[in-house]
């Protein structure tokens, strides 16, 4: 399918074309944020058209501008409260298929429907597969507007290194109306426990570490398509 060596965007696009390969007539399918995802969303557009019924679920406004553009029928999780699957990128994987998200800013909806899938499938590029989490992308939490900084200050208090999201200096809003705060905690050694943490701290919406919530991650590589099914041990 592609000639000579491999590029990252070669491998997003094999990850995301071998994933959609997993939809069936008649489901209703996650549709996650990212520019791994921005593929899949092109192929089931083109599916679509040669005759192929779903409806998507998208997890970002980003997500349901570009679904709407490529004429997959969108619907909102309140009509479908069981998704049959969905197909979202990561910004780091590990060995036991645990995930950072939130890179895009939509973790919160990406968690929220990865959680009301039947299965989570998982696409990636090579270069996000990592032994610990945390050990190249900050950890995003998600927080509410309200005494954000002394969200943050406690935040911190659990070993790491807390920044508010801007772009072009302006403060990053997400599609929820809320900030994100990129944490920095080098590698994460439990993740399951940092979660519950975290999520304990008033002010904290939701943060980006997806733990026990994926079945497969399909990885795009310089060697072809890997196919990571269950948590083992490196």
């Amino acid at each position: 399918m592609f000639g000579g060596p491999l590029e990252q965007e070669d491998m997003k696009k094999m990850a995301a074309e071998k994933a959609v390969e997993r939809i069936a007539d008649g489901m209703t399918i996650g549709l996650g944020t990212g520019s791994t995802v921005k593929y899949v969303i092109k192929k089931l557009g083109e599916m679509i058209n040669t005759g192929l019924k779903i409806e998507g679920v998208p997890t970002s406004l980003k997500t349901k501008k570009i679904a709407k553009k490529y004429g997959i029928p969108l619907v909102d999780l309140d009509e479908h409260t069981e998704i049959d699957l969905t197909i979202d990128g990561a910004d780091e994987v590990d060995s036991y298929l645990n995930l950072i998200k939130g890179g895009g800013g939509a973790l919160t909806r990406e968690k929220i429907i990865a959680y009301h899938s039947k299965k989570e499938l998982i696409v990636v590029d090579e270069t996000k597969i990592v032994k610990k989490l945390g050990v190249g992308f900050p950890l995003p939490v998600e927080v509410i507007k309200y005494g954000w900084n002394a969200t943050k200050k406690t935040l911190e208090q659990l070993d790491c290194t807390a920044e508010l999201r801007k772009i072009m200096d302006e403060v990053y809003i997400t599609d929820n109306s809320n900030y994100i705060l990129d944490c920095d905690f080098g590698k994460i050694n439990e993740p399951e426990v940092l979660e519950k943490e975290i999520n304990s701290i008033p002010g904290v919406i939701e943060n980006g570490l997806f733990v026990g919530l994926v079945d497969e991650v399909i990885v795009g590589s310089k060697q072809g398509i890997i196919t990571l099914e269950e948590r083992c041990l490196q």
